[in-house]
Protein backbone atom coordinates (compact mmCIF):
# COMPACT_ATOMS: atom_id res chain seq x y z
CA UNK A 1 0.00 0.00 0.00
CA UNK A 2 2.82 2.36 0.85
CA UNK A 3 4.49 1.62 -2.51
CA UNK A 4 1.31 2.47 -4.40
CA UNK A 5 0.92 5.69 -2.42
CA UNK A 6 4.50 6.68 -3.15
CA UNK A 7 3.96 5.98 -6.88
CA UNK A 8 0.82 8.12 -6.98
CA UNK A 9 2.60 10.96 -5.18
CA UNK A 10 5.47 10.75 -7.69
CA UNK A 11 3.03 10.87 -10.66
CA UNK A 12 1.22 13.83 -9.13
CA UNK A 13 4.52 15.65 -8.61
CA UNK A 14 5.51 14.96 -12.23
CA UNK A 15 2.18 16.24 -13.55
CA UNK A 16 2.56 19.42 -11.50
CA UNK A 17 6.03 20.04 -12.96
CA UNK A 18 4.73 19.37 -16.48
CA UNK A 19 1.87 21.81 -15.97
CA UNK A 20 4.29 24.49 -14.78
CA UNK A 21 6.67 23.88 -17.73
CA UNK A 22 4.10 23.92 -20.56
CA UNK A 23 3.32 27.67 -20.39
CA UNK A 24 7.04 28.37 -20.54
CA UNK A 25 7.63 26.26 -23.69
CA UNK A 26 4.41 27.15 -25.58
CA UNK A 27 4.59 30.16 -27.92
CA UNK A 28 2.36 33.06 -27.06
CA UNK A 29 0.00 33.70 -30.06
CA UNK A 30 0.02 37.44 -29.38
CA UNK A 31 3.81 37.51 -29.34
CA UNK A 32 3.91 35.46 -32.55
CA UNK A 33 1.53 37.90 -34.27
CA UNK A 34 3.59 40.88 -33.12
CA UNK A 35 6.77 39.18 -34.30
CA UNK A 36 5.39 39.12 -37.83
CA UNK A 37 5.19 42.91 -37.87
CA UNK A 38 8.49 43.40 -36.05
CA UNK A 39 10.52 41.08 -38.27
CA UNK A 40 14.14 42.06 -38.75
CA UNK A 41 14.69 43.59 -42.21
CA UNK A 42 17.00 41.61 -44.42
CA UNK A 43 20.31 43.12 -45.40
CA UNK A 44 21.37 43.86 -48.98
CA UNK A 45 23.78 40.92 -48.89
CA UNK A 46 20.99 38.50 -47.91
CA UNK A 47 18.78 39.80 -50.71
CA UNK A 48 21.58 39.37 -53.25
CA UNK A 49 22.32 35.81 -52.07
CA UNK A 50 18.68 34.88 -52.66
CA UNK A 51 19.10 35.54 -56.41
CA UNK A 52 20.29 32.74 -58.74
CA UNK A 53 23.98 32.34 -59.49
CA UNK A 54 23.47 33.36 -63.11
CA UNK A 55 21.97 36.71 -62.10
CA UNK A 56 24.58 37.39 -59.41
CA UNK A 57 27.74 36.41 -61.31
CA UNK A 58 27.22 35.60 -64.97
CA UNK A 59 24.95 38.48 -65.99
CA UNK A 60 27.26 41.22 -64.59
CA UNK A 61 30.19 39.67 -66.48
CA UNK A 62 28.13 39.56 -69.69
CA UNK A 63 27.11 43.21 -69.30
CA UNK A 64 30.69 44.32 -68.69
CA UNK A 65 31.86 42.47 -71.78
CA UNK A 66 29.02 44.03 -73.80
CA UNK A 67 29.95 47.55 -72.66
CA UNK A 68 33.59 46.93 -73.52
CA UNK A 69 32.66 45.65 -77.00
CA UNK A 70 30.42 48.68 -77.59
CA UNK A 71 33.23 51.08 -76.66
CA UNK A 72 35.55 49.24 -79.00
CA UNK A 73 33.15 49.31 -81.97
CA UNK A 74 32.29 53.00 -81.60
CA UNK A 75 35.70 53.90 -83.03
CA UNK A 76 34.83 52.47 -86.46
CA UNK A 77 34.54 54.59 -89.59
CA UNK A 78 31.26 55.68 -91.20
CA UNK A 79 30.97 52.68 -93.51
CA UNK A 80 31.84 50.33 -90.68
CA UNK A 81 29.20 52.03 -88.55
CA UNK A 82 26.63 51.40 -91.27
CA UNK A 83 27.54 47.71 -91.42
CA UNK A 84 27.43 47.60 -87.63
CA UNK A 85 23.92 49.12 -87.67
CA UNK A 86 22.80 46.48 -90.16
CA UNK A 87 24.23 43.71 -87.98
CA UNK A 88 22.52 45.17 -84.92
CA UNK A 89 19.18 45.30 -86.72
CA UNK A 90 19.59 41.73 -87.97
CA UNK A 91 20.48 40.51 -84.48
CA UNK A 92 17.53 42.37 -82.97
CA UNK A 93 15.20 40.74 -85.48
CA UNK A 94 16.59 37.28 -84.71
CA UNK A 95 16.12 37.85 -80.98
CA UNK A 96 12.51 38.92 -81.61
CA UNK A 97 11.90 35.82 -83.74
CA UNK A 98 13.27 33.69 -80.91
CA UNK A 99 10.83 35.28 -78.46
CA UNK A 100 13.38 37.50 -76.69
CA UNK A 101 14.99 34.70 -74.63
CA UNK A 102 15.90 35.85 -71.12
CA UNK A 103 14.93 39.39 -72.26
CA UNK A 104 18.32 39.91 -73.86
CA UNK A 105 19.06 43.08 -75.78
CA UNK A 106 21.50 43.26 -78.68
CA UNK A 107 24.31 44.37 -76.37
CA UNK A 108 23.50 41.55 -73.95
CA UNK A 109 23.63 39.06 -76.82
CA UNK A 110 27.07 40.36 -77.82
CA UNK A 111 28.18 39.94 -74.22
CA UNK A 112 26.86 36.36 -74.21
CA UNK A 113 28.85 35.55 -77.33
CA UNK A 114 32.02 37.05 -75.87
CA UNK A 115 31.51 35.17 -72.60
CA UNK A 116 31.01 31.85 -74.39
CA UNK A 117 34.05 32.63 -76.55
CA UNK A 118 36.21 33.17 -73.46
CA UNK A 119 34.94 29.94 -71.92
CA UNK A 120 35.59 28.09 -75.19
CA UNK A 121 39.10 29.52 -75.39
CA UNK A 122 39.83 28.31 -71.87
CA UNK A 123 38.44 24.85 -72.61
CA UNK A 124 40.48 24.63 -75.83
CA UNK A 125 43.66 25.69 -74.04
CA UNK A 126 43.16 23.14 -71.26
CA UNK A 127 42.42 20.42 -73.82
CA UNK A 128 45.64 21.14 -75.72
CA UNK A 129 47.56 21.26 -72.47
CA UNK A 130 46.30 17.90 -71.21
CA UNK A 131 45.82 15.86 -74.39
CA UNK A 132 47.91 17.31 -77.19
CA UNK A 133 51.22 19.12 -77.45
CA UNK A 134 51.47 22.10 -75.01
CA UNK A 135 53.10 24.15 -77.78
CA UNK A 136 49.71 24.09 -79.57
CA UNK A 137 48.02 25.82 -76.61
CA UNK A 138 47.48 29.17 -78.45
CA UNK A 139 45.99 27.29 -81.41
CA UNK A 140 43.58 25.42 -79.12
CA UNK A 141 42.58 28.64 -77.37
CA UNK A 142 41.97 30.34 -80.73
CA UNK A 143 39.90 27.44 -82.06
CA UNK A 144 37.87 27.23 -78.83
CA UNK A 145 37.25 30.98 -78.88
CA UNK A 146 36.04 30.94 -82.49
CA UNK A 147 33.76 27.96 -81.82
CA UNK A 148 32.42 29.60 -78.64
CA UNK A 149 31.72 32.84 -80.50
CA UNK A 150 29.79 31.06 -83.28
CA UNK A 151 27.95 28.46 -81.15
CA UNK A 152 25.36 30.90 -79.67
CA UNK A 153 24.19 31.74 -83.20
CA UNK A 154 23.37 28.07 -83.82
CA UNK A 155 21.53 27.95 -80.50
CA UNK A 156 19.54 31.05 -81.44
CA UNK A 157 18.65 29.54 -84.82
CA UNK A 158 17.36 26.42 -83.07
CA UNK A 159 15.29 28.59 -80.73
CA UNK A 160 13.75 30.41 -83.69
CA UNK A 161 12.94 27.14 -85.49
CA UNK A 162 11.45 25.60 -82.32
CA UNK A 163 9.27 28.65 -81.68
CA UNK A 164 8.00 28.75 -85.25
CA UNK A 165 7.26 25.03 -85.12
CA UNK A 166 5.33 25.50 -81.87
CA UNK A 167 3.26 28.25 -83.47
CA UNK A 168 2.49 26.09 -86.51
CA UNK A 169 1.36 23.22 -84.28
CA UNK A 170 -0.81 25.41 -82.05
CA UNK A 171 -2.45 27.44 -84.84
CA UNK A 172 -5.15 24.89 -85.92
CA UNK A 173 -6.33 24.30 -82.35
CA UNK A 174 -6.37 28.04 -81.63
CA UNK A 175 -8.40 28.66 -84.76
CA UNK A 176 -10.87 25.93 -83.81
CA UNK A 177 -11.37 27.49 -80.38
CA UNK A 178 -11.68 30.95 -81.92
CA UNK A 179 -14.30 29.67 -84.37
CA UNK A 180 -16.32 27.96 -81.64
CA UNK A 181 -16.18 31.05 -79.42
CA UNK A 182 -17.24 33.44 -82.19
CA UNK A 183 -20.06 31.15 -83.34
CA UNK A 184 -21.24 30.93 -79.73
CA UNK A 185 -21.84 34.69 -79.73
CA UNK A 186 -18.58 36.19 -78.48
CA UNK A 187 -16.88 39.06 -80.26
CA UNK A 188 -13.48 38.59 -81.83
CA UNK A 189 -11.63 40.37 -79.01
CA UNK A 190 -13.48 38.38 -76.35
CA UNK A 191 -12.73 35.18 -78.26
CA UNK A 192 -9.04 36.10 -78.30
CA UNK A 193 -9.15 36.62 -74.54
CA UNK A 194 -10.83 33.22 -74.16
CA UNK A 195 -8.11 31.53 -76.21
CA UNK A 196 -5.32 33.23 -74.26
CA UNK A 197 -6.89 32.14 -70.97
CA UNK A 198 -7.27 28.52 -72.10
CA UNK A 199 -3.72 27.72 -73.21
CA UNK A 200 -0.15 28.94 -72.84
CA UNK A 201 2.20 28.64 -75.81
CA UNK A 202 4.15 30.87 -78.19
CA UNK A 203 1.06 31.70 -80.26
CA UNK A 204 -1.14 32.64 -77.31
CA UNK A 205 1.69 34.79 -75.94
CA UNK A 206 1.76 36.69 -79.21
CA UNK A 207 -2.03 36.99 -79.16
CA UNK A 208 -1.83 38.30 -75.61
CA UNK A 209 0.59 40.97 -76.81
CA UNK A 210 -1.81 41.84 -79.64
CA UNK A 211 -4.62 42.29 -77.10
CA UNK A 212 -2.41 44.48 -74.92
CA UNK A 213 -1.58 46.68 -77.91
CA UNK A 214 -5.26 46.97 -78.83
CA UNK A 215 -6.15 47.94 -75.25
CA UNK A 216 -3.79 50.93 -75.43
CA UNK A 217 -5.48 52.12 -78.62
CA UNK A 218 -3.54 50.51 -81.44
CA UNK A 219 -5.60 49.39 -84.48
CA UNK A 220 -6.17 45.68 -84.81
CA UNK A 221 -4.65 45.51 -88.29
CA UNK A 222 -1.34 47.01 -87.22
CA UNK A 223 -1.16 44.79 -84.14
CA UNK A 224 -1.81 41.65 -86.20
CA UNK A 225 0.69 42.64 -88.89
CA UNK A 226 3.35 43.27 -86.26
CA UNK A 227 2.61 39.81 -84.85
CA UNK A 228 3.28 38.33 -88.29
CA UNK A 229 6.56 40.27 -88.51
CA UNK A 230 7.59 38.99 -85.06
CA UNK A 231 6.99 35.35 -85.98
CA UNK A 232 7.48 34.99 -89.78
CA UNK A 233 5.25 31.91 -89.92
CA UNK A 234 3.59 31.52 -93.36
CA UNK A 235 0.41 29.89 -92.00
CA UNK A 236 -0.10 32.67 -89.49
CA UNK A 237 0.60 35.29 -92.18
CA UNK A 238 -2.06 33.73 -94.44
CA UNK A 239 -4.59 33.70 -91.61
CA UNK A 240 -3.95 37.34 -90.69
CA UNK A 241 -4.11 38.38 -94.34
CA UNK A 242 -7.44 36.60 -94.81
CA UNK A 243 -8.80 38.14 -91.60
CA UNK A 244 -7.80 41.67 -92.65
CA UNK A 245 -9.18 41.22 -96.15
CA UNK A 246 -12.43 39.84 -94.78
CA UNK A 247 -12.74 42.84 -92.48
CA UNK A 248 -12.13 45.23 -95.37
CA UNK A 249 -14.66 43.47 -97.64
CA UNK A 250 -17.29 43.17 -94.94
CA UNK A 251 -17.20 39.37 -94.69
CA UNK A 252 -18.35 37.83 -91.42
CA UNK A 253 -15.53 37.03 -89.02
CA UNK A 254 -17.04 33.66 -88.13
CA UNK A 255 -17.11 32.68 -91.80
CA UNK A 256 -13.47 33.66 -92.28
CA UNK A 257 -12.46 31.74 -89.16
CA UNK A 258 -14.42 28.67 -90.23
CA UNK A 259 -12.80 28.59 -93.68
CA UNK A 260 -9.31 29.15 -92.29
CA UNK A 261 -9.74 26.52 -89.58
CA UNK A 262 -10.87 23.94 -92.12
CA UNK A 263 -7.98 24.83 -94.42
CA UNK A 264 -5.42 24.52 -91.63
CA UNK A 265 -6.80 21.14 -90.57
CA UNK A 266 -6.31 19.92 -94.15
CA UNK A 267 -2.79 21.34 -94.21
CA UNK A 268 -1.96 19.67 -90.89
CA UNK A 269 -3.18 16.31 -92.19
CA UNK A 270 -1.14 16.71 -95.37
CA UNK A 271 1.97 17.52 -93.36
CA UNK A 272 1.44 14.48 -91.20
CA UNK A 273 1.15 12.31 -94.32
CA UNK A 274 4.32 13.88 -95.69
CA UNK A 275 6.22 13.11 -92.50
CA UNK A 276 4.93 9.54 -92.64
CA UNK A 277 6.21 9.18 -96.20
CA UNK A 278 9.64 10.45 -95.13
CA UNK A 279 9.88 8.04 -92.20
CA UNK A 280 11.23 4.98 -94.14
CA UNK A 281 14.00 7.06 -95.69
CA UNK A 282 14.95 8.51 -92.32
CA UNK A 283 15.03 5.02 -90.77
CA UNK A 284 17.29 3.62 -93.50
CA UNK A 285 20.58 5.03 -92.26
CA UNK A 286 20.10 4.06 -88.56
CA UNK A 287 19.19 0.56 -89.71
CA UNK A 288 22.31 0.31 -91.87
CA UNK A 289 24.57 1.58 -89.10
CA UNK A 290 23.11 -0.03 -85.98
CA UNK A 291 20.59 -2.80 -86.76
CA UNK A 292 22.03 -4.66 -89.77
CA UNK A 293 25.51 -5.20 -88.21
CA UNK A 294 23.88 -6.59 -85.07
CA UNK A 295 21.71 -8.93 -87.15
CA UNK A 296 24.75 -10.14 -89.08
CA UNK A 297 26.58 -10.87 -85.84
CA UNK A 298 23.60 -12.76 -84.37
CA UNK A 299 22.92 -14.79 -87.52
CA UNK A 300 26.45 -15.45 -88.77
CA UNK A 301 28.18 -15.51 -85.38
CA UNK A 302 27.39 -19.19 -84.56
CA UNK A 303 28.62 -20.23 -88.02
CA UNK A 304 31.99 -18.58 -87.61
CA UNK A 305 33.72 -21.41 -85.62
CA UNK A 306 32.59 -23.97 -88.22
CA UNK A 307 33.89 -21.80 -91.06
CA UNK A 308 37.24 -21.35 -89.32
CA UNK A 309 37.57 -25.11 -88.61
CA UNK A 310 36.76 -25.96 -92.23
CA UNK A 311 39.36 -23.46 -93.41
CA UNK A 312 42.07 -24.84 -91.14
CA UNK A 313 41.05 -28.35 -92.01
CA UNK A 314 41.32 -27.57 -95.75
Amino acid sequence: MSVLLAFLLLCAFGLILLGLALPLTARDPVAARLAQFAERPRTLEELELEQPFSERVIQPIIRKLARYAERFTRRDSGRAQQRRSERIERTRKRLVLAGNPYRWTVSDWLGVKLFVALVGAGVGAVFMLLVADPTLLPLGALAGGVIGFIAPEFWLSRQIAARQKEIVRALPDVLDLLTISVEAGLGFDAALARVVAKSDNALTQELNRVMAEMRVGRPRREALRDMVARTEVPDLANFVSALIQGEQLGVSVSQVLQVQAEHLRVVRRQRAEEQAQKAPLKMLFPMLIFIFPALCIIILGPLWPAVVSMRWGG
